[in-house]
């Protein structure tokens, strides 16, 4: 279904959840529908990592579970965060056990990587909107200039960067990255894990 603008910015969510899903992905939040930035390569490599090193921890005791671009619709809206991680127990099955194909929970961590013609304000709208429904942590990585914003709900934000430790969801126990090691994912020219 081709619509203009003007109609699309009148979609209830209902009627935004029937659109035939794009690429990049769209998301409803505040009755508003805006598109997401079509990843390039920093981005790509920066969500395919964390994707793989969380999942290389949390998923053998079965404690967390991170997704790349998983819709999530909840609370009247509907988001794709880049990577949305949930806690095992909290992941929604089928009654067979099958994962379910559509989440209508917010992610326990909602983690946003900032493209360079995102805004920023936009990105933190969405994160902030996500600790309102109970999502326990939020980042927004800004690969530009090598930080991170790590928020919290009812707490103000911290910015971390170099080899400061980055807050990671409690479930995960003792598990440590930093600013810098995140970043050094970026570094193709090094031999790094």
């Amino acid at each position: 279904m081709n619509l203009s603008n003007q109609t699309i910015s009148k979609l209830t969510l209902a009627e935004f959840l029937q659109l035939t899903e794009t690429k990049p992905e769209q998301e409803y939040l505040a009755g508003k529908i805006s598109q997401k930035p079509m990843p390039q390569g920093e981005h790509s490599v920066l969500q395919a990592s964390l994707v793989t090193a969380i999942n290389q921890v949390g998923k053998p005791d079965k404690l967390v579970y991170a997704f790349p671009e998983l819709r999530c619709t909840f609370a009247g809206s509907s988001i794709v965060p880049d990577v949305a991680v949930f806690e095992w127990q909290n992941i929604p099955l089928e009654p067979n056990g099958r994962i379910a194909n559509k989440f209508k929970i917010p992610p326990d961590w909602t983690i946003e990587i900032l493209s360079p013609e995102q805004s920023a304000n936009q990105v933190i709208k969405k994160i902030t909107f996500c600790l309102s429904q109970g999502t326990k942590l939020g980042w927004l990585i800004d690969p530009q200039d090598e930080s991170i914003v790590i928020f919290e709900p009812n707490s103000t934000p911290i910015v971390k960067a170099n080899r400061d430790l980055l807050l990671v969801l409690k479930r995960l126990g003792n598990w440590q990255l930093s600013a810098s090691d995140l970043f050094a994912w970026l570094n193709f020219n090094e031999n790094i894990s």
